[in-house]
């Protein structure tokens, strides 16, 4: 059991060392990070939209000293909206990302999101799921303040006299996803390469790449991990998110071979102990992008089909969680 409590605001780690948490972690609900040393310092990531960062940044602030016009240096660990969309709001900082992550980011812009949500109510059972998921956020007038510099590989950087390490180990959750190691800390910041007691989703892959990167993290001298989603955890929390990738790669494989389609396929798995994580809908993605990569074909996602699948995955684990009185049940009800 973590000994970080899994509350909202401000988690100070240790030697200027900082985790900021959104229980519970869900659809768009992100994690950040601080890291400071001296007049320096290095932002983690900003949330899913201006009213939620400019809070974060105001807790911040007043807790530290440092707000978002005072941050030197921003680290945009991946390009989903939930750890870019409120970067505008740190005015005067660098702003990093590895390249793929950065061009990344051009394919669904704020307003491109915002536009979404207008047209949802209109949009059957897919506009009912984004409703569902995204109802807690304000999209409207949200502008993308780019990376200013970017990456390939591998980046070392310095926060006043700490050494801070930009590991790209993308593509697996997105095209370009990166690790924040501070290596004298014994801290890193992973992005959405850990979702923990949330379901990871794999929209790039290949999942090979994703479980490297696992297993690259429990080389490191690491003691304390925070994720892009869920609580702080250690390297147990790495295990768990490398374990699930490999069940679900294998028992995809294994429908593939025979012949299912991806979408009876998801339907078809038995979860075990990953059916207690939230969001287990998100199964339907990682199966699809398994039999992608199975019959190594690259095509554009129809994302609103698959929103929709979800949509019925969702439907069909409430009903079972209804059923047996909600008893272990991860999802929400309300």
């Amino acid at each position: 059991m973590s000994k970080w409590q899994y509350t909202k605001g401000l988690h100070e780690i240790g030697n200027g060392n900082y985790a900021y948490l959104l229980p519970n972690g869900s659809w768009g609900w992100s994690n950040a990070g601080l890291i400071i040393d001296g007049d320096q310092s290095l932002l983690v990531d900003t949330l899913f939209d201006e009213k939620l960062t400019a809070e974060m940044l105001a807790v911040m602030k007043d807790a530290t000293g440092i707000g978002g016009g005072d941050v030197t240096t921003l680290v945009n660990t991946h390009a989903n909206g939930d750890h870019t969309f409120g970067n505008r709001l740190v005015t005067n900082a660098e702003i990093i990302a590895s390249k793929e992550g950065s061009e990344e980011m051009d394919e669904l812009p704020p307003q491109a999101v915002a536009e979404m949500m207008r047209n949802a109510p209109n949009m059957g059972e897919v506009g009912e799921f984004l409703i569902d998921i995204f109802k807690g956020f304000d999209f409207e007038g949200i502008t993308l303040k780019k990376p200013t510099r970017t990456f390939h590989g591998k980046l070392d950087l310095k926060v006043g006299h700490k050494d801070v390490h930009l590991i790209e180990v993308g593509p697996a959750h997105t095209r370009g996803d990166t690790l924040v190691y501070v290596p004298e800390d014994k801290v890193i910041y992973t992005g959405d390469i850990l979702f923990i007691g949330g379901t990871p989703i794999i929209w790039a892959g290949p999942v090979g790449n994703w479980i490297k990167a696992c297993e690259y993290m429990l080389t490191l001298d690491v003691d304390v991990v925070v994720p892009g989603h869920g609580p702080i955890t250690d390297k147990a929390g790495v295990r768990q998110v490398r374990d699930y990738l490999s069940f679900v790669h294998d028992e995809a494989r294994k429908r593939f071979d025979a012949g299912m389609s991806f979408e009876d396929a998801a339907f078809d798995i038995a979860l075990g102990e990953f059916g207690k994580w939230t969001d287990t809908e998100r199964l339907v993605v990682n199966i699809y992008s398994l039999y992608k990569e199975f019959r190594g074909v690259e095509e554009h996602p129809d994302y609103m089909a698959l929103f929709g699948i979800m949509s019925r995955f969702r439907r069909r684990e409430r009903m079972t969680c209804e059923k047996h009185d909600h008893a272990g049940c991860a999802h929400d009800h309300s």
